[in-house]
């Protein structure tokens, strides 16, 4: 009888991973980050190690190489979440923020209490903003009704808190993520929907309001109230 080796489904992807354990420079991390980013943009199921290897790099000090591997671990999708969740590091600020982001932008229902924290407490502007986006673009539709509905009014009450955040880059990023979350609750759907549904809108007429906000925030928020209303 013949037996034939096992092939490794992820050997193409080994040296990208090695090139980026053993890079011994900011320029060298930056490039080997962006071709393993690039090539798990492309692999499904991306390669568990690939996806460590991402994740490790949320934690140095590189900020090229993070955007980076934000934009891989995304491209990854659910397969990232648990890795992100998992190895989040309380001590390293940065690990912590960058993670964020990446969940914020693959939008799994388990990012959804480290971007509540983050929109709610995060020191850093950008990371709030990315928070916000993120709560609004949850993928809960395959959830049971329950448990839908307990997600989004988790995300609504968090984008609701945050109307009044001091950073105008923050409540900008509160329309959009209350407009998202708006677009998802149709009228059509139960009573508890429209019910948050109507207070998105609620908020979103508060921070339409040019007396309260002097950036373009009102602009904005006026821009997803006149896509919304005819709907609703």
């Amino acid at each position: 009888m013949f037996s034939f080796p096992m092939t490794d489904p992820f050997a193409s992807v080994t040296p990208l991973i090695e090139a980026v354990e053993q890079a011994d420079t900011a320029t060298t991390l930056l490039a080997a980050t962006t071709r393993l980013a690039s090539q798990l943009a492309g692999d499904d199921p991306p390669a568990p190690a690939a996806i460590a290897a991402l994740v490790q790099v949320l934690g140095f000090n590189n900020p090229g190489a993070a955007v980076a591997a934000v934009d891989g671990l995304i491209a990854c999708g659910e397969a990232a979440v648990a890795p992100l969740l998992d190895n989040l590091d309380a001590h390293n600020y940065g690990a912590r923020a960058w993670a964020v982001r990446a969940l914020a932008g693959i939008g799994d229902v388990r990012g959804l209490e480290l971007l509540e924290q983050a929109l709610g407490g995060d020191i850093g502007p950008s990371v709030r903003r990315a928070a916000a986006r993120g709560l609004g673009q949850l993928r809960c539709a395959a959830l049971p009704a329950q448990d839908r509905r307990a997600v989004q009014e988790r995300a609504l009450t968090a984008l609701e808190a945050a109307a009044g955040d001091g950073e105008w880059v923050v409540r900008y990023a509160v329309v959009v993520g209350l407009e998202s979350l708006a677009l998802d609750l149709t009228p059509e759907t139960g009573s508890s929907e429209r019910d948050l549904r109507e207070r998105a809108l609620q908020t979103l007429t508060l921070l339409s309001d040019p007396d309260q906000d002097t950036t373009v925030v009102p602009l904005r928020a006026n821009q997803a109230l006149g896509r919304l209303r005819p709907t609703a």
